[in-house]
């Protein structure tokens, strides 16, 4: 549900002051990011830890949770992006910077209860066509993971099967039934 009657630019969008939970733009819409519920904080949290154990002792990238990235007239707040080292947003002198204003290499959507799973898949689509190497739509509902590459088909898995994210980071893959495990694990 849009949040303002009028379109806004970029611009006009990063204007605004940060709100809880974070406003977002796409398609010239700004609506509220949904609060997460918990199976979906359940995946969230699993996967940015996941990537980050794999990834950061061999300097290959770093994941961050709920970070926003603008970016093509857009600004949303994945809830887990990826960036490969080289592409960590940093600036001049090399420190990191609080927000992105390039697509990650991977873009993680995770629906809740009160998301809609057609507008994360338009999104999702959005982030390949627009940079974006990468992006996965998981349902916890559903126990099902979309993948999707730019000029490929998406790749629906559901209960099994295996995400092999090799292309972005090299020797990486995640076991759609551990994933999925996490939401009974105590």
């Amino acid at each position: 549900m849009a949040i303002t009657p009028d379109r806004m630019t970029l611009d006009q969008f990063l204007a605004l002051p940060e709100e809880e939970p974070p406003l977002e733009l796409f398609g010239g819409e700004v609506t509220r990011k949904v609060s997460p519920k918990m199976f979906h904080s359940a995946i969230q949290i699993y996967l940015g830890p996941l990537f980050n154990a794999f990834c950061r002792p061999k300097r290959l990238g770093r994941a961050f949770s709920e970070l926003r990235t603008s970016y093509e007239g857009i600004s949303t707040v994945p809830d887990v992006v990826y960036f490969v080292q080289a592409r960590i947003p940093r600036s001049a002198d090399g420190k990191r910077l609080a927000e992105a204003m390039i697509p990650p290499d991977i873009a993680v959507e995770i629906v809740s209860p009160d998301q809609s799973v057609t507008d994360l898949l338009i999104r999702c689509l959005w982030y390949v066509a627009n940079g974006v190497r990468i992006a996965l739509l998981i349902d916890p509902d559903r126990l099902s993971v979309i993948l999707f590459r730019p000029g490929s088909e998406p790749i629906a898995l559901r209960d099994t099967g295996t995400l092999d994210l090799g292309d972005v980071i090299p020797g990486f893959t995640i076991d759609v039934a551990d994933l999925f495990a996490e939401l009974d694990a105590d």
